[in-house]
């Protein structure tokens, strides 16, 4: 049976990364985990000593799952704008690659799977290092690992739909500024959305981070809600699907000839 054209996309970036994983490998595995140390244990401690526990949690529990999807996150949306613009536009392997039998929704599926994988990747590095340091109290952490891969794919299918139709990468710091960055300290990665004011604590709701954090928070302190847990997977998949929606459309129009 012949490998799906999806896999293929994934097979030949599993490749590049297998012979450049040494280049990236501090961003994508030791930095988070740095992180970690000087948010959750260095941070924490102050936390811990004026105000004790955050959520029923200590703070390097609480923040734990919250960097792990946060990293996770922030790979997918750089690895979904400059990388993209890049593949269509300056290395043009993009066409490449359509010049073979894969369609261009194919390419822009593939691309989004081993987005999400390699997101995954580092989040089971991250959940490690976030083990040994006594963060994951409960064995469902695991279940971490596929909540950042399911936010990783909802920002890489959203950011490259988007990329793909550009000329310039002009915006893409803009992006990463207003957009990322503060969906990074105001999704509940660092504190509890209930500590914003009233009147924006409803945006939380519509944070694709927001919903990933709390899916990997409930995984590795094991408390799960069955509601609360499918509307949160229900959120990101709905990402997903109109990112797609978008996506196969704009690479198609892109890249045909």
């Amino acid at each position: 049976m012949s490998t799906p054209p999806v896999l293929r996309i994934v097979e030949r970036e599993a490749l590049v990364f297998a012979r450049l994983w040494r280049g990236i490998a501090f961003s994508t595995f030791v930095a988070p985990a740095l992180f970690l140390g000087a948010i959750g244990v260095g941070l924490g401690g102050l936390v811990k000593a004026h105000t004790g526990a955050v959520d029923g949690l200590t703070y390097l529990d609480f923040v734990a799952p919250g960097l792990l999807v946060a990293s996770a996150m922030q790979l997918a949306a750089s690895e979904s704008l400059w990388p993209v613009l890049g593949g269509v536009k300056w290395m043009r392997q993009f066409h490449g690659v359509v010049a073979t039998p894969i369609s261009p929704g194919q390419l822009y599926g593939g691309f989004v799977l081993w987005t999400a994988l390699r997101s995954m990747l580092g989040a089971a590095a991250f959940l490690l290092v976030a083990a040994l340091l006594g963060a994951v109290p409960s064995a469902w952490g695991v279940l971490a690992i596929p909540a950042a891969g399911l936010c990783s794919a909802a920002f890489c299918a959203l950011l490259a739909a988007y990329s793909i139709k550009l000329d310039s990468d002009l915006s893409f710091p803009m992006i990463m500024r207003l957009g990322v960055l503060p969906l990074f300290l105001f999704s509940g990665t660092f504190f509890p959305v209930s500590q914003l004011p009233s009147g924006l604590r409803p945006l939380a709701l519509f944070s694709p981070l927001w919903h990933g954090v709390e899916l990997a928070r409930d995984a590795t302190t094991g408390t799960f809600d069955v509601a609360p847990v499918l509307a949160h997977i229900a959120v990101l998949v709905a990402c997903i699907a109109v990112g797609a929606s978008f996506g196969v459309r704009r690479f198609s129009r892109r890249l045909s000839p």
